[in-house]
């Protein structure tokens, strides 16, 4: 690799988990099931400090195929979201995956 060439542009992805008290949580990874045994606590001190008070968590929704920086932004979006929207982006990719 040449200096100051630009690193491979990883996939990200925007990811919905289940926490058990019944909350939800979104973030961003280029590894979703690394993240998710992280939040999991697999991995001690890795995870977010939301989800280790709420575990065990699950992943109910994720969109990849972002970079960076969409991928960030999309994560904002769906953040601002109300929980009865972010319930809805649920039910459409349980629905698309029925549909397979």
């Amino acid at each position: 690799m040449q200096v100051g060439a630009k690193a491979v542009k990883k996939d990200w992805s925007v990811y919905i988990l289940k926490c058990s008290d019944g909350s939800l949580y979104t973030g961003v990874t280029t590894d979703t099931a690394r993240r998710l045994a992280e939040h999991n606590g697999d991995h001690p001190g890795r995870g977010a400090r939301y989800t280790r008070a709420r575990r065990p968590v699950q992943l109910v929704w994720q969109e990849a195929g972002h970079d960076r920086g969409s991928a960030l932004r999309r994560e904002y979006a769906v953040k601002r979201l109300r929980r009865s929207q972010k319930e809805q982006l649920l039910a459409a990719m349980v629905s698309s995956l029925a549909d397979m």
